[in-house]
């Protein structure tokens, strides 16, 4: 299915609510995080496209394998503390794993107070003229959106995480390590806005491009067959880290049979060695993806673990350790 700017902005304005997981009470709300059209449109141009990821699951249960209107889907807290986290999601970066209402682990924190935003991102496959680049000027634009709205959502500015998951994993570390790497030319007076982070939490993440236990496809997906050792490195999210790395949560499985556990396991020591405060958590058993919020709004542990970590490290999130 294919959606013009003027539908998939229409269709994002009229959600219907999903299922609650200790959710707030404001309403969620969905909107393009350009003015205009990003930078860097391929000719011809890119057209958003979804999928359903299975033909039986939930009608908002799509992944989109092009997108031409990087989106912020927030869910705001009821009660907000003043902090807020940016969800990315996974999708191996052939495709974007996220629906166009607030995901369970948004819909978690907001019920823990901390406005939560999902975003959808550009892929390189789409041609777009940053390439490899193109996933993290979006994500880098999505915090500079978050301060300069800030006062809408009741954030304090200086009180923001990022969170990222498989190949969104990957995104989320570059974010964090990258907070001074300008990938765009400024657009408008968003683009003065800083996109650093206070904490970063990795899960599952797709880490090292240069190493054997890479995801091939998020390698092939961004850097094309045949980049070489120097454009490897460069996007290899343990290498070249900078002194004041925001501190680092990881969580992954040992049974991974997607993305090896290494990559958690590289990027742990690498910021740990620079010392950079860093936990990982590893859990025998889960695969690739486990479901981080039960159907009966109980989140993994790993989420409440990151929240302690979190909270430790000056996010403003409740909890019996504070």
């Amino acid at each position: 299915m294919t959606l013009d700017r003027r539908t998939l902005i229409a269709a994002g304005l009229s959600l219907t609510a999903a299922p609650r997981v200790a959710m707030a009470a404001s309403p969620a709300q969905r909107f393009p995080i350009w003015p205009a059209t990003p930078p860097g449109m391929p000719t011809p141009p890119v057209s958003d496209g979804f999928v359903r990821r299975s033909a039986t699951g939930p009608a908002d249960d799509i992944a989109w394998p092009h997108v031409a209107t990087p989106m912020l889907t927030v869910c705001p807290a009821a009660r907000p503390t003043g902090a807020a986290v940016l969800l990315i999601p996974g999708g191996g970066y052939a495709r974007v794993a996220v629906g166009r209402e607030p995901s369970p682990v948004a819909r978690w924190f907001a019920g823990q107070g901390v406005t939560a935003f999902d975003l959808l991102y550009r892929l390189p496959h789409d041609g777009w003229a940053a390439g490899p680049d193109a996933p993290l000027q979006d994500a880098q634009r999505a915090l500079r959106v978050i301060r300069a709205r800030a006062g809408e959502w009741g954030i304090d500015p200086d009180n923001i995480a990022a969170m990222g998951f498989s190949a969104g994993g990957h995104l989320a570390a570059r974010l964090a390590a990258r907070s001074m790497l300008a990938t765009y030319r400024p657009v408008d007076a968003t683009d003065a806005q800083a996109t650093g982070v206070q904490v970063v939490g990795l899960f599952f993440p797709v880490i090292t491009m240069t190493q054997a236990f890479t995801h091939g496809q998020s390698k092939r997906e961004l850097l094309g067959r045949d980049a070489d050792a120097t454009q490897a490195a460069r996007y290899s999210a343990e290498l070249n880290l900078p002194a004041n790395m925001p501190p680092t949560f990881l969580g992954h499985a040992a049974d991974d049979p997607v993305v090896p556990v290494a990559n958690s396991i590289a990027m742990f020591q690498a910021v740990h060695a620079l010392p950079r405060p860093a936990e990982l958590h590893i859990v025998e058993t889960g695969g690739h993806g486990p479901r981080l919020i039960d159907a009966d709004g109980k989140p993994h542990p790993w989420l409440a673990r990151f929240a302690t970590f979190a909270r430790r490290h000056g996010l403003n999130i409740p909890g019996d350790d504070a």
